[in-house]
């Protein structure tokens, strides 16, 4: 068996065993997938502890996806673009960094949600791991403009900056903008800030949306409910991010197997399974 993990602090709540169980079981793939919680001063040591125990690889998780671009010896270039990495492969020459959050996310959207991004306006709320990962392929999709808002106007703008030639060869307009006067009536609202996972308050004014709107929060579950809310109560399309998490870890199983798997299935069961345990 390949031993895969989730490593991340915290990662008691992951659906990522549930997925890769569904995966290696379509695929034939012989694969071992479990949870590591990190320990938050201690997560290279405690992922080194697991390569070198038999680990073949993992997925990682907040708060660690900057940190695992930087023990990798390897990067893909989306990795590289965002300077942060979700899935880790543990080669004999060397870690191997990927980030496909952001290929996820698209497919997401475009796949299960059939809505197009190209030539749409596109709001990112947030600056950190999990925009760094989305951006690239985001921009790749080909809006006709995508604004990064962020609380701390440089940090959207480094990320921004970054991005540049990305946007360019898109045609896209790429904007970095506060949370008070990030726009208005956005085509799709994707919100990758921690707000959901703490509790708080949506980071944006209502009127970000328009009728009709895509609004998707990364989160799912009870995580996500108050965002989903908001984007109903104002005539928006509200959607979790349980879609993008089946997506981004079928082409990480794509990294460390060389297999796609069919992730519509696995989709439909993770969220059943969901449902199931709500009631």
């Amino acid at each position: 068996m390949y031993r895969y993990v989730i490593a991340g602090n915290p990662v008691e709540h992951s659906q990522s065993p549930f997925i890769h169980a569904h995966f290696a079981e379509q695929t034939g793939e012989p694969v071992q997938y479990d949870r590591l919680l990190c320990p938050l001063d201690a997560f290279g040591p405690t992922l080194q502890a697991f390569a070198s125990g038999g680990g073949a690889g993992c997925n990682v998780t907040v708060p660690f996806k900057f940190e695992a671009f930087h023990l990798a010896a390897r990067a893909s270039e989306r990795a590289t673009l965002a300077q942060a990495a979700n899935v880790l492969r543990f080669d004999a020459s060397g870690w191997y960094a990927d980030n496909t959050d952001g290929i996820g996310l698209v497919r997401d959207i475009e796949r299960n949600a059939g809505v197009s991004i190209a030539g749409t306006r596109l709001l990112l709320i947030g600056a950190g791991g999990a925009s760094a990962g989305a951006l690239g392929p985001l921009l790749q999709a080909g809006p006709a403009e995508l604004v990064v808002a962020n609380r701390t106007v440089d940090k959207a703008q480094a990320l921004a900056d970054r991005h540049a030639t990305v946007a360019a060869d898109s045609g896209t307009r790429l904007f970095a903008r506060g949370l008070s006067d990030c726009g208005e009536a956005f085509d799709v609202v994707i919100n990758a800030s921690a707000s959901s996972l703490q509790g708080a308050t949506i980071p944006v004014a209502p009127d970000v949306l328009r009728p009709g709107s895509l609004a998707l929060d990364m989160m799912y579950g009870p995580a996500a409910r108050g965002f989903l809310d908001w984007a109903a109560t104002h005539g928006a399309m509200g959607r979790d991010g349980l879609g993008m998490l089946v997506e981004q870890a079928g082409e990480a199983f794509w990294v460390w197997r060389g297999v796609v798997p069919d992730t519509a299935p696995v989709l439909s069961a993770l969220r059943n399974r969901l449902a199931g345990a709500s009631t």
